[in-house]
C-alpha cells in the first residue's frame, strides 16, 4: 500500500497562538501515524512562490492522510491554524 503525504506551506503571523496549533494537532497525528519528514527548517526557493515553513508529513496510507485532516480532533487544530496562519496544504499519494 502506498503512503500519503501531507505537503503545507505556511506562513505564520501569530507565532505564539501556532504553538496553540501544534499542541491541538498532536492527537490527530498520533492517532494516524503522522511522520514528519520536514518541519521548518531551511529552504531554497527554486521556482514560484514561497512561504516561510514548508512541512511534509508522511502517513501509512492516502486514506490515513485524509481521515487525519478530517478528524474531528484535526479540525479542532485546523480552526486555530486558520486564524493565525497562512496556508496551502494538499495530500498526495507516494510511489
Amino acid at each position: 500500500m502506498a503512503k500519503g503525504y501531507w505537503i503545507a506551506r505556511v506562513d505564520v503571523r501569530d507565532a505564539e497562538r501556532y504553538k496553540d496549533y501544534v499542541a491541538a494537532a498532536k492527537p490527530a497525528f498520533e492517532k494516524y501515524g503522522a511522520n514528519f519528514l520536514a518541519r521548518g527548517g531551511a529552504f531554497e526557493k527554486l521556482e514560484g512562490q514561497v512561504r516561510a515553513r514548508n512541512v511534509v508529513i508522511e502517513f501509512p496510507s492516502l486514506q490515513a492522510a485524509i481521515d487525519c485532516y478530517n478528524s474531528p480532533e484535526y479540525q479542532i487544530a485546523a480552526a486555530i491554524r486558520q486564524e493565525v496562519a497562512d496556508a496551502e496544504m494538499v495530500v498526495v499519494e507516494g510511489v
